[in-house]
C-alpha cells in the first residue's frame, strides 16, 4: 500500500453526491395500476421446474406475479421487448436510478438506445425486510446470475443448470433459434427473492439465505409488451452455494392477469427516449 499523502483525511471526507437524482423522472401512476389489478382476471399460468427456466408472455397493460411455492427457491428474471430481442432489462442504470435492491414503486428500465420502463413493481410481500445489519436486501441488480463460463474460471466442473445457462435453453426453446444464437440476448437480472449485499471490509458480492416463504410474491405491470424468462436458480434459497446438486430446489410460479376493459383507457405504452442518437455528430 502506498503512503497516504497529507491530505488523505480530507480527501476521504469529500460529501457523496447522488450521481442521477430522480426529482424529474417520470413517476408511475400506482393508483390506476392498483384499480386495473383489483378487477383483473388471471389469463395464464406457469410453472418453473427447480434447477430450469422457462419463458412466457405479458401484454403491454397487464401484470405479471412471482410467487414462491413449495419452499425458499430465488429466480433470476430476464426481460425483453417481445417484438425486438434487442430491446432488454437493463440492470445497471436501473440500479442507479433505484438503488441496489428493487421494491414497490421501483421500475425495470431497457438497454440504451430505448431507455424506458418495461415493467413496474406493484406489490411486494417481502418490503418489510429493507437492509439488514448485514448490509442485505432482497430483489437485487447487483449480481449477474450464475453462469457455466465463471463456474469454468475458478476452477469447476461444467455444470449446466446454472441459470444463465437456464435462461439460454428456455429463450432458444421460446424462439426456436439454437443456444449459440440466443445465448447473445441473456442479460444480467432481476434477482427475485434473492438476499445480497456488499461485505463491509472486502466489499465483495455476498449472498445470504432468503427469506421469502411459501405465498411470498413479486408482481408487476407490464409497460410494453414483454417476453420474460424465469430461472428457478440451482442454489435454491442461496443459503449456501451457487450453481449446487445439493440445494434444496422448489418451482417458483409465474401468473399472468389481464385489466378489465376500460380499466386503462388514456394509458399509453411509454414511448422509447427523445434523445436524438447524434452523439455530437
Amino acid at each position: 500500500m502506498t503512503t497516504p499523502p497529507p491530505d488523505a483525511a480530507a480527501r476521504r471526507a469529500a460529501r457523496p453526491v447522488i450521481c442521477y437524482p430522480t426529482e424529474t423522472l417520470p413517476a408511475p401512476d400506482l393508483g390506476l395500476y392498483a384499480r386495473a389489478r383489483a378487477e383483473a382476471e388471471k389469463t395464464g399460468e406457469v410453472l418453473v421446474p427447480p434447477r430450469a427456466a422457462r419463458c412466457f408472455h405479458v401484454p403491454a397493460g397487464g401484470f405479471f406475479r412471482i410467487s414462491c411455492v413449495d419452499g425458499p427457491q430465488v429466480g433470476d428474471l430476464n426481460l425483453w421487448n417481445a417484438a425486438d430481442l434487442s430491446e432488454r432489462f437493463y440492470s445497471g442504470k436501473t440500479r442507479a436510478l433505484h438503488g441496489t435492491h428493487l421494491t414497490t414503486g421501483h421500475r425495470m428500465w431497457s438497454c440504451f438506445p430505448h431507455l424506458r420502463p418495461m415493467a413496474t413493481i406493484t406489490a411486494d410481500s417481502l418490503s418489510w425486510y429493507g437492509i439488514d445489519a448485514d448490509g442485505a436486501g432482497v430483489h437485487d441488480v447487483i449480481g449477474t446470475r450464475c453462469d457455466p463460463y465463471t463456474n469454468a474460471l475458478l476452477g469447476g466442473a461444467p455444470y449446466h443448470q446454472c441459470c444463465h445457462s437456464n435462461l439460454t435453453r428456455a429463450l432458444a426453446a421460446e424462439t426456436g433459434l439454437p443456444p449459440a444464437e440466443v445465448e447473445r440476448h441473456v442479460h444480467d437480472v432481476l434477482n427475485v427473492f434473492m438476499c445480497t449485499g456488499f461485505t463491509r471490509d472486502t466489499h465483495q458480492y455476498f449472498m445470504k439465505a432468503s427469506p421469502v416463504r411459501p405465498g411470498d410474491h413479486l408482481e408487476f405491470f407490464a409497460e410494453i409488451d414483454l417476453l420474460g424468462a424465469l430461472s428457478a436458480c440451482p442454489g435454491g434459497d442461496c443459503g449456501a452455494e451457487h450453481s449446487s446438486d445439493t440445494a434444496a430446489c422448489f418451482p417458483l410460479r409465474i401468473e399472468v392477469f389481464a385489466p378489465a376493459p376500460g380499466v386503462l383507457n388514456g394509458w399509453k405504452p411509454p414511448t422509447p427516449n427523445s434523445y436524438d442518437r447524434s452523439h455530437g455528430a
